[in-house]
């Protein structure tokens, strides 16, 4: 778990930080966590999308024939530690560059590559990801949304819920049951819809702080062309295999997150007179700083596993529920030290927020069940 960097990759680090420091503005950083993603805010984080696809640090871990530099996985790894502590926004189409192109390169037809990709990590167009449904949040296979096929088409009847940026999207990565007679597995396939098709009806949803970053999604007989399915029928479930397991050194993300995070956190206590001489804060402080170093351990054993030919998911599934634990007591302790005006309030804001980083990208029961087996060796039952 040594990580030792070629020069070629410290020249890339290089150059990077100096991009960075010649484009990065205050109002960027400033805009990386927008209450609500209003309209000023996507319009703004759209036009860092494209400058950044123009200089070529949109998507570096894409091949190079689809807009990206091939990165190695070292590469990654400091284009994401090095985007995160210099406070960089979030692409706006994250999920769709880290998630979505990936299974359209491997499954897609060469026009949809070609039509699609570009547009995307350019956030010309929005991307959702319909996956999660009432009552199957976790459990992908446990979904009842249909797919009927007919003539040349697929007709779409079903629900999908916390669909991120949904009422601002533009194109969805559909998962449905087309096969309801298959293994739960088995009968799933993946569409690529048009958000603008007949049918389709999209209801924001309000968070706890105010924000409305999800959106509910409804399916009325909504005609989806069979020209659409990404992937062999049925192999739903390959593509979302797919789709989940690309990013190879994105774990990076969790620790170099909760260290800024830390940061500020310390930096505003500071405006808080004496607070930083109260041992119970010191302590409270230290305990959070010593977890995000273990954190930030078990994100490079999963990086490392990926280096060397090991299993990076299981670490990587144990490193997301501890960040989620970790995010939450930070949120608890800025809360308790600066009451609910601390930093112009964003405390408070992320105190609500913080409610969801042990739901949200795979839930902590289940990270904590492919702990218990794929880590541990313990049985199902």
């Amino acid at each position: 778990m040594d990580f030792s960097y070629p020069s070629e990759v410290e020249q890339f680090r290089a150059e990077l930080r100096d991009w960075l420091s010649a484009n990065l503005t205050d109002e960027l950083v400033a805009a990386r966590r927008p209450a609500g993603r209003d309209d000023a805010a996507i319009e703004l984080l759209r036009a860092w999308s494209r400058t950044m696809a123009d200089a070529g640090w949109a998507a570096v871990s894409w091949p190079r024939e689809y807009g990206g530099r091939g990165a190695t996985v070292l590469e990654q790894l400091i284009y994401t530690e090095e985007t995160t502590r210099a406070r960089a926004p979030m692409p706006l189409n994250v999920i769709g560059m880290n998630n979505i192109a990936p299974a359209i390169m491997q499954y897609g037809t060469e026009d949809q590559r070609t039509a699609l990709l570009p547009r995307m990590m350019r956030a010309d167009d929005i991307w959702c990801q319909g996956m999660s449904e009432p009552e199957a949040g976790s459990d992908l296979a446990a979904l009842r949304t249909r797919a009927a096929r007919d003539g040349d088409d697929f007709v779409v009847n079903g629900q999908k819920i916390w669909t991120s940026l949904g009422h601002r999207a533009h194109w969805c990565q559909l998962y449905v049951r087309t096969d309801p007679e298959a293994p739960k597995h088995k009968g799933i396939s993946c569409l690529i819809v048009d958000m603008a098709l007949p049918g389709i009806e999209v209801r924001p949803l309000v968070t706890l702080n105010g924000d409305t970053d999800f959106a509910e999604v409804f399916f009325h007989d909504v005609r989806v062309p069979a020209d659409a399915l990404l992937g062999p029928l049925n192999a739903g479930w390959q593509v979302a295999t797919t789709t989940l397991s690309h990013e190879r050194a994105g774990a990076a993300r969790l620790y170099a997150e909760m260290q800024v995070r830390l940061e500020e956190l310390v930096d505003d206590i500071a405006t808080q007179s004496g607070a930083l001489d109260d041992p119970v804060i010191l302590r409270r402080l230290g305990e959070i700083a010593v977890r995000i170093k273990y954190l930030e351990v078990l994100c490079q054993r999963s990086i490392s596993a990926t280096l060397h030919g090991g299993d990076p998911f299981a670490s990587a599934s144990l490193a997301k529920t501890v960040w989620g634990e970790i995010g939450q007591d930070m949120a608890v302790l800025a809360f308790d030290v600066l009451g609910t005006g601390g930093a112009n309030a964003a405390w408070a804001n992320y105190r609500l927020s913080s409610r969801s980083l042990t739901i949200a990208g795979g839930t902590t029961q289940i990270n904590k069940n492919i702990t218990a087996q794929r880590v541990l060796g313990l049985p199902r039952k």
